[in-house]
C-alpha cells in the first residue's frame, strides 16, 4: 500500500469521525426526541453543533478533490516524495482543522485549512507534466 493510499484511507476514517462528531453535537443541542424523529420541523444547528456542521461541509468539499488526485497518482503510477508529503500534509491538516473549528479559532482555522489545501496541490505535482503533455498533444 502506498503512503498516498494509506492517507486516503485515514482521511476516509476522519470523514466518518466528522460525521459522528457533527451528529453527537447536534443530538446534544436538540435532544433524542427530535433527532430520532422525522425532523419535519427544521431546527438549525447553532454553537458547537453549527461549527461541526460547517466543518463537515467544508471537509466534504475538499475530500473528493483529494481522493480524485490520490487515485490519479495511483492509477498513473506517479507516486513520489511530493505526493507522499502532500497526502500526509492534507490528512494532518484536516485532522487539526476539526478541533480548531470546534473551539472557534478563526485565524488559526483558516491557516490550517490553507495548509491542508497545499497538501492537495503537492499531491498534484507529479501529475502536472503528464497532464500538460496530454492536453498539448491532443
Amino acid at each position: 500500500m502506498t503512503v498516498e493510499i494509506a492517507m486516503l484511507f485515514w482521511a476516509a476514517v476522519l470523514g466518518l469521525v466528522q460525521v459522528g462528531a457533527q451528529s453527537f453535537a447536534y443530538k446534544a443541542q436538540e435532544g433524542n426526541a427530535y433527532t430520532v424523529g422525522a425532523r419535519d420541523e427544521h431546527r438549525p444547528a447553532t454553537g458547537l453543533a453549527g461549527r461541526m456542521e460547517r466543518a463537515l461541509r467544508n471537509y466534504l468539499e475538499t475530500f473528493p478533490i483529494f481522493a480524485a488526485v490520490i487515485l490519479a497518482v495511483y492509477a498513473t503510477d506517479r507516486s513520489n516524495e511530493w505526493s507522499e508529503i502532500g497526502a500526509q500534509v492534507y490528512f494532518w491538516g484536516r485532522l487539526a482543522y476539526l478541533p480548531a473549528y470546534a473551539v472557534g479559532l478563526p485565524w488559526v482555522r483558516t491557516f490550517i485549512w490553507q495548509i491542508a489545501t497545499i497538501g492537495i496541490v503537492l499531491c498534484m505535482a507529479p501529475l502536472f507534466d503528464r497532464a500538460l503533455l496530454a492536453v498539448l498533444i491532443e
